[in-house]
């Protein structure tokens, strides 16, 4: 994979919105962040547009990622909030110059699809990671914000992290791909989908029903998705619903009977994904992924 060039002071990063609106006012705290990090902040030139609940219309939006992706200035592009809307244009968009001239793409939820596909197609090294639109109001430090900033300035990024009853052990080293379910789903048999043989696997997923995680991770498991893979790391699955009929298991004991027969090892409770410890993902890079009785490593 290629790793795009690390961040330093004075750098310019770009600020896009691929899905949903956003304003102002809920990124504020972001470009006061990177500037308090010595970079300096390009906003999209239709960042604040409305196309009902978009960031504009598509071609709006392609037009913004387009210029981010094309002008050599730019180190990084951050995608401002998640949503939905990615998908919409990722076909339009001409990737010939970013080859040439990689740079970070940073983001998680809908930003899967860009994930995915430039990792298919391109071997370029991108970042899950907290967006503009999470940013604490207070511009205070997290979890979230401390190794979003050692990813981009080349730290070392190493998690342990507490176990789970419904962990599987064993020590791996793979790839590392995925985000977000629903989107790893709709982007089956797309050229976006991606290949997980061999790899490890993060999934994560906000507000779906508990019947719908089933039935997307049985979709993974019939296109062989699961079969071959080094390892998979579950992060948060937030805000799950149920139905009236209790579906009568929870959104990780879903998972677990879906690679139960597997000889892998499965972390759960990975803080990742749509929750305020939401840590930085290379996504791309080879990792290990060590899980035993008493302890969780992922290290890069």
């Amino acid at each position: 994979m290629i790793i795009p060039q690390y961040l330093k002071p004075c750098d310019k990063i770009g600020i896009i919105a691929t899905a949903r609106k956003i304003s102002p006012e809920e990124i504020e705290p972001a470009i006061k962040k990177f500037s308090e990090w010595g970079l300096n902040v390009v906003l999209g030139k239709n960042i604040y547009a409305v196309s009902d609940q978009y960031a504009g219309d598509d071609n709006q939006r392609t037009s913004d990622l387009q210029e981010m992706l094309d002008d050599t200035n730019i180190k990084a592009i951050f995608i401002a909030r998640g949503g939905y809307g990615t998908l919409r244009i990722i076909d339009k968009i001409d990737f010939s110059k970013f080859i040439k001239n990689p740079k970070w793409i940073i983001g998680y939820s809908d930003v899967t699809v860009l994930h995915s596909h430039i990792h298919k197609h391109f071997g370029i090294e991108t970042l899950h990671a907290c967006m503009p639109f999470n940013f604490p109001q207070d511009v205070q430090n997290n979890n979230a914000l401390n190794t979003l900033k050692k990813a981009l300035t080349g730290e070392e990024l190493k998690y342990n992290i507490e176990i789970n009853i419904l962990n599987k052990t064993g020590k791996k080293t793979g790839i590392l791909t995925g985000g977000n379910l629903s989107l790893l789903y709709a982007l089956a048999g797309t050229p976006s989908d991606i290949d997980t043989a061999g790899k490890i696997l993060f999934i994560e997923d906000l507000d779906e029903y508990l019947y719908h995680i089933d039935r997307m991770m049985m979709q993974l498991k019939r296109s062989g998705k699961l079969k071959n893979l080094a390892g998979l790391v579950v992060g948060g699955m937030t805000e799950m619903k149920d139905n009236t009929v209790p579906f009568g298991k929870n959104a990780y004991e879903i998972i677990a009977e879906a690679v139960a027969e597997y000889n892998y090892p499965v972390c759960f409770g990975f803080p990742a994904g749509h929750i305020e410890d939401n840590r930085a993902l290379i996504m791309g890079r080879k990792v290990l992924l060590d899980v035993s009785g008493e302890s969780v490593l992922l290290s890069f």
